[in-house]
Formats: C-alpha cells, structure tokens, sequence
C-alpha cells in the first residue's frame, strides 16, 4: 500500500532565523483530504564527547520550553550556511560549549527528533581522542560542563535523569559501536 500524502497547498503563519511554521492541505492515500501542520527546522548536530579517562562530557543549560535546566551533550543548529556540513558544525559546538577539539569525529547516524510536524534532522556523533581548550559560548547562550563516568551517565539515562533524546540515542549508538 502506497501510504504516501499528496501536499495540495500550504500557508505560512510563521517565518523566523531557525524555522517556519506552515499549515498545510494534503489528500491522503485513500482519496480524502486532512490538514498537516508543519514546522520546518534548518536541522542539527549533537556531539557526544567521550574522554581518555572513561567519562562523558555533558552540558547543563536551561531549555525555555520546558522551564529548566536539561543535562545533554553539547550540541546546536546548523544555522551558519550550506558551506559548514554536520561534522564541521559539531566540532564547533563542542568547542564552543565544552572548549574541547576531538581528535576524531565517529558518525552515530542522524534521528528524527518528532516526526509527527517537524522537518528537523539531527545528526550524531562521537568525539573521542579529546583536547582541552577553552569554552566559546555563544553570546546568548549560558552552559556548565559536567564531566561524569559513562556508568553514571548510563545509570541516570535508566532512571529517567536525562530526557533529552539525541543525548539518549548517542549513548545508545555509541555503545552499540563499541566506543565505550
């Protein structure tokens, strides 16, 4: 069965520096039209930084949409061009919010965070053979760096301690791979 839906117009309600929101009018495989309603993201990266000595690097921000501070590896939007690719824009943002550089980059694949009404592609990986520098945040953006052995961070993950998902997955691939 054919399960694909036909887009047959869309309406922008919002446009803004990271995404759009759109409704839209699509008929469905069985002939009937429904609405979709659309938020497209210009997508990101999440970085899971694994150090010489067995821990994690997490970061501790707080996320305004849900009202508090979230612990999740470092990570951000792929807001600067065509010219910057995933790997490039992790390694970035590792440096930014941890002040680490990776020796190596292991791609963890990508997820998509909420299929349901989200464009958002999420690309994954690892930093392994770490250097330490200095942090660069960002002018608006406001981090702690917490460093935690993988069986703590593994415990907390079973525990419901950490929520963000492209934290949960990256741990999950990473380890699947043999990283840690």
């Amino acid at each position: 069965m054919d399960m694909r839906e036909k887009q047959l117009s869309h309406e922008y309600f919002f446009e803004g520096h990271i995404m759009k929101a759109r409704l839209d009018q699509v008929e469905l495989p069985n002939g009937r039209t429904a609405q979709r309603e659309v938020c497209e993201h210009v997508g990101g990266v999440g970085v899971l930084p694994i150090d010489r000595d067995g821990n994690i690097i997490l970061v501790r921000q707080f996320r305004y949409p849900y009202g508090e501070e979230i612990l999740e590896i470092p990570a951000g939007k792929m807001d600067h061009g065509d010219e910057e690719g995933a790997a490039a824009c992790g390694a970035r943002e590792l440096r930014e919010e941890t002040g680490c550089t990776a020796g190596r980059m292991v791609p963890l694949g990508c997820i998509y965070p909420s299929p349901g009404f989200l464009t958002e592609v999420v690309h994954l990986f690892a930093a392994l053979d770490l250097t330490e520098g200095e942090m660069q945040p960002d002018e608006d953006e406001f981090v702690e760096v917490v460093r935690l052995p993988i069986a703590e961070v593994e415990r907390m993950a079973g525990q419901n301690e950490l929520r963000d998902a492209k934290t949960l997955v990256a741990l999950y691939r990473a380890k699947l791979k043999g990283l840690y």
